[in-house]
């Protein structure tokens, strides 16, 4: 479900100099970054990339959905964490992207684990905007 522009909470505004092998900052300046095409892509891998930049956004963002969905389950997820790879392949298309969520949870069973990280999957903004445009694998 789509939210309208009045609802906008937060708007945030990146610009990208050089596409894949030039730079990319915020209007706010927390964040001004050197991008560069990864090694295994036949660049310098000198700067980041924009899977790694969107792999800290996704995981981030499925962090903080994991938070709501544990305070509303009354679990302990304290000392998790939450790994996204992002991967980009050839597709028929050019080129496509393939996302893995992994989430450590210490503190429940790795069958309340499951059910926790499915739960977050359904509200992190991050998986809903990618649901049925890329594949999203998730483990614990």
């Amino acid at each position: 479900m789509s939210i309208q522009q009045s609802d906008v909470l937060y708007t945030a505004v990146a610009t990208a100099e050089n596409g894949r092998d030039g730079r990319v900052a915020t209007d706010d300046g927390a964040l001004d970054v050197v991008v560069n095409p990864p090694r295994a892509m036949g660049g310098s891998g000198s700067g980041t990339n924009p899977e790694q930049l969107f792999a800290a956004g996704f995981s981030a963002c499925f962090q903080g959905a994991l938070g709501v969905v544990a305070r509303q389950e009354n679990a302990d997820i304290s000392g998790s964490t939450v790994t996204a790879e992002v991967g980009i392949g050839k597709n028929d298309d050019g080129f496509g992207l393939i996302v893995k969520i992994s989430a450590a949870i210490p503190n429940v069973d790795a069958v309340a684990a499951k059910e926790l990280i499915e739960k977050a999957h359904q509200v992190c903004p991050y998986s809903k905007a990618t649901r049925g445009n890329i594949t999203v694998d998730l483990a614990v």
